[in-house]
Parts: C-alpha cells; sequence; structure tokens
C-alpha cells in the first residue's frame, strides 16, 4: 500500500555548531569554534541523507545552516550534491564569510538562494546581539555580493523587546536592497536563547500584527512571520478570502514542525524544529525516510489534540499555537501557546480554506507549463498560481494565468523568470 504521509516541504541541515559569532539568541548554542568539528556529519554522510530525501520528493527544499554553513570546507560539493539530484537548494548564513568568490562558487553548484541575518540596522546594536565588532558590516557585504552576482537573497530579522520598533523601517531597508523576502523571526527559549530576552506577550501580538497587516499590504516584497503561527489567525482576521489563509508551506506563515518540516542536527539527529531539541532518530542508525515516517512525535504533530485555550480555540486547524514553546516550559508538547494572547470565543472551528473550497482545475495547457519548471520550484509556481486565481475568484489555472506569472516574475527577478515551455520533445 502506498505510504500516505505527505513529504517535507522543508529539511534544514545544521552542518555545524562552528560559528565565527556568539549570538545572544543562539538555539543551537553555537559558538566562536572554528575549528572542532567532531561528531560532525561527514560528506558522504550528508550526501547519503540528500539522496535519502530525494526519494522522499524532489520538491524538498533543503536549507544548509548552522552554526555557520560557510565554515564548513565541503558546502560547495553538497550544494552541488544537492542541486544534482533536483532539490531546492539554499543556505543561511550570518554573511561574515560571504563575498564575491563564494557567491560565484555557490552559484554556480546550483544554490538558488541565501538568506543573510540582520538584526537591527544600527551597527552597533546589531554587532552586540551577534557578539562581534564588524558583524554588521560584513552581513551588509554579503548582501552586496548576492546583488553583484544575481544571487537571489532574503533577510532574516529576530525580534525582541530592544528592536522591535525597527520593523517598519527594516520592511523599507529590505523592499530598497532588492530582497526577494523578509523573514521575521520570533524566539523560542531554548539554546542559549533561554539567556537572551524574549519578545513580550505584548510586543508579539503589536508586532505580529503589523507583520500581518503589512504582508498584506506589500506587492514587491515577500513578508513572511516565522516561529509565529498566529500570522495565520490576524491573516484571516484581517481577510479571510486572503489566499494565504489556505496556503500551506514555508511560505505560508504557519507552523510545519513535524508535520512538513524538520531539522536534522550537526552529528544527524532529527527534530521536529530547531527549538524542539528531543532528538527522534539519527540517520547514523535509522534512514531518514523511516524517522519521517514513524517518529512517534511527529505523527502526535501530524494528529494533534491540543490542549488548554489552543484546544479550545476556533483557529486551531488554521493556527494550532506553537508547539515548541510548552514543550521548552513546561514538557507540554500539546499546551497552550502562552505568547498568544487570544482569547477562544466558543465558536466552530475554522475550516482551511483548502479543505472547504472546491478543488482548482487546471488546463492542459497550464500543466505544460508546470512539468516544464524545474522540480525544486514546482510547488511553490503551483500554490502562487492557485492563490492568484483564488483572489481573483477564478476556478481553473490556464496558460494565460501562467503566462501572466511569468511575466510578473521575469520583471521581478530582472528578467530571469520562468519563460513559456517550447514545443514537447
Amino acid at each position: 500500500m502506498k505510504d500516505a504521509t505527505e513529504p517535507p516541504f522543508l529539511v534544514a541541515l545544521n552542518l555545524t555548531r562552528r560559528c565565527n559569532l556568539n549570538c545572544a539568541h543562539c538555539y543551537l548554542d553555537a559558538g566562536t569554534r572554528e575549528s572542532d568539528d567532531s561528531g560532525e556529519l561527514t560528506t558522504t554522510e550528508v550526501k547519503g541523507l540528500l539522496d535519502d530525501i530525494v526519494n522522499l520528493s524532489e520538491e524538498t527544499m533543503v536549507v544548509f545552516t548552522g552554526g555557520e554553513p560557510l565554515l564548513r570546507a565541503d558546502l560547495t560539493e553538497l550544494v552541488a550534491h544537492a542541486s544534482g539530484l533536483g532539490l531546492m537548494a539554499v543556505l543561511g548564513t550570518n554573511g561574515m564569510g560571504l563575498n564575491d568568490r563564494r557567491v560565484i562558487a555557490l552559484k554556480e553548484a546550483g544554490l538558488q538562494g541565501v538568506g543573510v541575518s540582520l538584526d537591527s540596522l544600527d551597527a552597533p546594536a546589531h554587532d552586540a546581539f551577534r557578539g562581534f565588532p564588524g558583524s554588521w558590516s560584513r552581513a551588509q557585504a554579503a548582501i552586496d555580493a548576492c546583488r553583484r552576482n544575481d544571487l537571489r537573497f532574503q533577510i532574516h530579522f529576530s525580534v525582541n523587546d530592544d528592536n522591535a520598533h525597527e520593523l517598519d523601517d527594516m520592511i523599507g531597508y529590505a523592499r530598497d536592497v532588492g530582497a526577494f523576502v523578509l523573514n521575521i523571526f520570533f524566539l523560542v527559549c531554548t539554546g542559549r536563547g533561554e539567556k537572551a530576552t524574549n519578545v513580550s506577550a505584548e510586543t508579539y501580538d503589536r508586532v505580529m500584527r503589523r507583520v500581518t497587516a503589512a504582508a498584506r499590504r506589500e506587492t514587491d516584497l515577500m513578508i513572511r512571520a516565522k516561529c509565529a503561527p498566529h500570522f495565520k489567525r490576524m491573516a484571516w482576521e484581517l481577510d479571510p478570502d486572503w489566499p494565504i489563509t489556505a496556503a500551506h508551506g514555508y511560505e505560508a506563515g504557519g507552523c510545519l514542525a513535524g508535520t512538513r518540516y524538520c531539522r536534522v542536527t550537526p552529528d544527524g539527529g532529527v527534530t521536529a524544529c530547531p527549538y524542539m531539541e528531543e532528538e527522534v532518530g539519527s540517520i547514523r542508525g535509522q534512514n531518514f525516510a523511516d524517522i519521517w515516517r514513524d517518529a512517534p512525535q511527529f505523527q502526535a504533530l501530524r494528529k494533534p489534540v491540543l490542549e488548554g485555550r489552543c484546544g479550545a480555540c476556533e483557529y486551531a486547524k488554521i493556527c494550532g499555537g506553537c508547539r515548541a514553546r510548552p514543550l521548552a516550559r513546561d514538557g507540554a508538547l500539546m499546551g497552550e501557546d502562552f505568547l498568544c494572547a487570544y482569547q477562544p470565543q466558543g465558536g466552530a472551528v475554522i475550516e482551511p480554506l483548502s479543505e472547504t473550497g472546491a478543488a482548482l482545475r487546471w488546463t492542459p495547457e497550464a500543466e505544460e507549463w508546470l512539468a516544464r519548471i524545474p522540480a525544486f520550484v514546482r510547488r511553490f509556481v503551483r500554490q502562487k498560481a492557485e492563490e492568484h486565481v483564488r483572489a481573483n475568484k477564478g476556478h481553473e489555472v490556464t496558460d494565460a494565468v501562467m503566462s501572466a506569472l511569468a511575466k510578473t516574475a521575469s520583471r521581478r527577478l530582472g528578467g530571469r523568470g520562468p519563460t513559456a515551455p517550447g514545443p514537447a520533445p
């Protein structure tokens, strides 16, 4: 019988604990240990893991991260292997080691994008948070290198009480420098983040509402809240017909931990997300697909039985709260998300639009468009096309829709968007 478990949208590979910074909020508790690579997965082991991932789905995005992944001497080789398999390879970095030479090499290896962490537009504030003088300037240089070499990049902004006032300026900055995405992260107190000042409930709610409004408003910049599933509730409150309320995936704002996402630690442990420290298996002793399919914690996350306010909430299916927060504080995977201030109103559980709405039809011509798009971006294109049709109250994806989306992408990417399919071979 065919396995009904959905494959992961996203797998984060923490390639190393080594780092050239000493960030206050690091969930991995990485530090300025640039030479100790003991216990790290070997090049062969990482390649084997990538082989296992692509056997589940060639449309999975793989994020090479750390620690600082640029400290891995084999990073370019690993990116080339992932890209050669058809996976979408992206990089999460502090930018300290990203110059023109590295950008060119990684792009030639098939890297599709880079996420650069930037926690303040004030250089001393960023440097203090990152624990290294000059780290702000190096992050700026990394962004410039991506721009010069035509490599798509996004900015990662971790919100706390000290920098929340910079949100609007950061949105403007990300738009002005040409970032494709601005990801706004909300800390979960694990790793060294247990010692960092977390965002307060008041700041969290205020910032989340501003993020939601900005995400609805912006047309030239994709804005998403990360580790903040309440984004989905606020999106629904703002506009129930907004296609993002029905969308799933890394860009949709909800939590995917253990359902469509997991991470692999530097020594091969598998966890539901970086903020859930309990390993559910190790690729050094098990096949990744078996762990993904059978881990009891993952199975529980796929069929959650929520407790407290989360269990009583009408937004349980489209939000569900962060599972890492109650697990980290109280050891309760299904406990209520204490950072959410919403009080359930006793109404019926809201069903996601994708479950209640009619399925969209794809014309043969539109399916031909989709089939000729590289596998690693195919699901994202499908999602965008269906969002576009639903937003315009349509019921069918046609080649005209695909052509219009391709022209929009081409303008945003400086002429590098997908083109119309040619005749079938």
